[in-house]
């Protein structure tokens, strides 16, 4: 009963990183494993830390807003950042033709792009494969160090966190461009051409014969593409990790 207070607090951060974390805030996965992976993870810090003792009063109230604004905070982070992957595949849905066909994101319930959904789902498959997860379980694991359990508020309004914020966002767009551009920049040279040939042959109809040539060399095109957005995956991934580690020691005060 010692440290109920502490294994509280630790809960409640851990439940707030699963609600917005990439892959453990899926849709798909079933609330009550999120739960039970939240308490088992709590237990495991109570065990592995220094635990303060820690008494129910006002201060500890702005303690558990403190904790679920530590969560939200930097799991959102991640999820910004890795949502790049959305924004690039609206990027080249644009471009080929397929922003009529959105389909239903498992995850959020709305509308998203084809290819970002079909894009997203690889992402999520390479960050198993490379024990991603496992990366973000530490970032739990390891968030103490830099925010402390018994640290009273967040620095939310301090400059340096606000150009970090900003900073996170003006990252996912360069990110989503740079992923979108090598297909959307092939699909600008058709484009091209088909503008020239309209100029040409002006009886053709390039508005019938545009869409599915786009579609015809957008896809195998999106096919070659795929090793080199593994590439770039892995670059997002590395910088998620950074971001979330930066993004803490601003919030701890570092």
């Amino acid at each position: 009963m010692t440290y109920l207070p502490a294994f509280l607090l630790i809960f409640i951060r851990v439940s707030s990183f699963m609600v917005v974390l990439p892959l453990y805030s899926h849709r798909s996965v079933p609330m009550m494993f999120k739960l039970g992976l939240s308490l088992m993870l709590a237990w495991m810090m109570v065990l592995a830390f220094d635990i303060p003792e820690l008494v129910f009063n006002w201060n500890y109230i702005l303690l558990i807003i403190k904790e679920i604004g530590v969560g939200l905070a930097v799991g959102l982070a991640a999820m910004i950042l890795l949502y790049a992957i959305q924004v690039a595949g609206g990027l080249i849905d644009f471009t080929l033709g397929f922003m009529i066909a959105n389909v239903v994101d498992p995850q959020t319930g709305a509308q998203s792009p084809l290819t970002g959904g079909y894009l997203y789902t690889f992402a999520l498959l390479f960050l198993l494969t490379v024990n991603g997860h496992h990366l973000l379980l530490d970032g739990i694991f390891y968030s103490y160090q830099y925010v402390p359990l018994d640290q009273l508020t967040l620095p939310f309004g301090d400059e340096q966190v606000l150009t970090q914020a900003i900073s996170i966002l003006s990252t996912m767009f360069i990110i989503a461009i740079q992923i979108a551009f090598p297909i959307s920049g092939c699909l600008f040279l058709v484009d091209l051409a088909l503008g020239m040939v309209s100029r040409t042959v002006p009886q053709m109809n390039v508005f019938v014969v545009g869409m599915p040539l786009k579609i015809l060399v957008g896809l195998p095109l999106l096919m070659v593409y795929m090793a080199v957005f593994m590439m770039i995956v892995q670059t997002l991934f590395n910088e998620m990790i950074l971001v979330m580690r930066t993004l803490l020691q601003l919030l701890g005060g570092g």
